[in-house]
């Protein structure tokens, strides 16, 4: 070998006889000293009779990050490695949050897990692992005088990391999800089978967060300061409703070395749904207009700053841009729907007779369609008003103002993009049905001409 470099080889050779003669003390301790397998553990223990023996076994065992044995312990099939830099970004807790900070697993056969503790040994930071995985010259020549030999075992330390089998295999006691990935449910061959595996490196970080979390130094002081009321630098961690699921039983080196570790004990954090508590619907009163309330709606307002921010990036004027309008828009009318809606089914009939209700009397036939069921003389003029319908038209002009408003002053919006949002209320499919179920229900005619009439 070319180009080694004396002092890292010894480096390396060091690292490995030091953890050799660490096993083997652990071993002789326990032997009579005139106990003849002194001198078979002894060469059992030599540098290279362990690594040929060690090169042998290391077949026995994988290293993963995703494992099939917590979903079922008798599962058989594919487990994985996935170095989770290398995987997709998504804006979801995944494992490809833990980057280059993350503790691979290990599965199979228990008695060869000696040969994954050498290959986790560190040297210059790394593992004797990683340095393989790069072809490192020195360690080739630290594991034997040998090249060809080195090389061999070098090999054979790599295949840790790969698939047992060439082609991933799934397995009838293994979770499995059929995901739609076509347009028709209906259609058998629209699915893709999936299925998911345990994410053995992201349990183990979340358990070992979790633990520090709880039982860490820091977080005693912190809790203890808070009991005696003082100040503290730092603040603590609480997991409310946590659950601890057990895999393998007394067994967990059976699922996987970081389950071992783990003492079979894996965090679940709750996932109970929120206690909902509905802000309760009151009539709007002392106000002129209902949109100003209806444009501080945080889904509105968002979605408002979206439009106007296209808008402003003067897009091209194609089928994509109208598409990407419309669907802004249809957003924006969904959101008065409901609106409307939590007001019409939530508020007393006639509560638009309360002296102090301001409203244009448009958006009062709007919001307090019930009122237009009484029969009670006073409000004769205002079912005649509502069966009329000529209300919705004076609807869709404020939603039309409103939204040039919304827009801002740096847009160039007027009475033509106006008479734009209103046709875009008039015409829209939930706002139809609405109106369209009211007027059935009222006995109105169901014809309501204003929807057409050009103004």
């Amino acid at each position: 070998m070319t180009g080694i470099s004396n002092e890292r080889r010894a480096a390396f050779r060091n690292a490995i006889e030091t953890f050799l003669t660490d096993r083997l003390n652990g071993k002789l301790d326990k032997l009579q000293p005139d106990d003849p397998k002194r001198d078979e553990l002894i060469a059992q223990f030599a540098r290279e009779a362990w690594l040929a023996e060690a090169a042998k076994r290391v077949a026995w065992i994988q290293v993963v990050t995703h494992t099939l044995k917590p979903i079922h312990p008798d599962a058989r099939g594919t487990n994985l490695f996935c170095v989770p830099s290398e995987l997709k970004p998504r804006d979801e807790v995944g494992s490809h949050a833990l980057g280059d900070a993350f503790s691979s697993d290990v599965v199979g056969n228990a008695a060869a897990l000696d040969v994954y503790k050498l290959l986790k040994l560190e040297v210059s930071g790394r593992s004797l692992l990683d340095w393989l995985q790069e072809c490192d010259l020195d360690l080739l020549a630290a594991l034997s005088d040998d090249a060809e030999q080195a090389q061999n075992w070098a090999d054979a330390f790599r295949g840790i990391t790969t698939p047992r089998s060439a082609k991933p295999g799934s397995h009838t006691l293994a979770k499995q999800i059929y995901w739609l990935a076509d347009e028709d449910p209906a259609d058998d061959t629209a699915y893709h089978l999936l299925a998911p595996l345990y994410s053995s490196t992201l349990a183990h970080t979340v358990f070992q967060t979790i633990n520090e979390d709880r039982f860490g130094e820091a977080g005693k002081l912190a809790r203890q300061a808070r009991r005696e009321h003082r100040d503290h630098e730092t603040g603590y961690h609480e997991y409310p409703s946590l659950a601890v699921q057990k895999f393998g039983g007394t067994k967990p080196q059976n699922i996987s070395q970081l389950n071992s570790e783990r003492g079979g004990n894996n965090y679940l954090l709750a996932s109970s749904p929120p206690n909902w508590k509905t802000q309760p619907v009151k009539a709007p009163l002392f106000v002129d207009s209902v949109f100003p309330f209806f444009g501080r709606i945080a889904e509105v307002r968002q979605t408002a700053k979206i439009l106007r921010d296209f808008l402003l990036s003067d897009p091209p004027p194609n089928k994509d841009t109208r598409d990407r309008r419309t669907a802004l828009i249809d957003r924006l009318i969904d959101e008065l729907v409901d609106f409307a809606h939590s007001r019409q089914a939530t508020l007393s009939a006639g509560w638009t007779r309360n002296l102090n209700c301001r409203l244009a009397d448009d958006e009062k036939l709007w919001l307090d369609p019930r009122r237009a069921e009484s029969e009670d003389a006073a409000d004769a003029e205002f079912c005649s008003h509502w069966q009329w319908m000529d209300w919705p038209m004076g609807i869709g002009r404020r939603f039309g103002n409103w939204l040039n408003h919304a827009l801002g002053q740096t847009l160039p919006l007027g009475d033509i993009e106006g008479r734009q949002w209103r046709d875009e209320l008039l015409l829209h499919t939930e706002w139809a049905g609405v109106l369209h179920h009211q007027r059935v229900a009222a006995e109105a005619p169901t014809y309501i001409a204003t929807r057409g009439a050009k103004q």
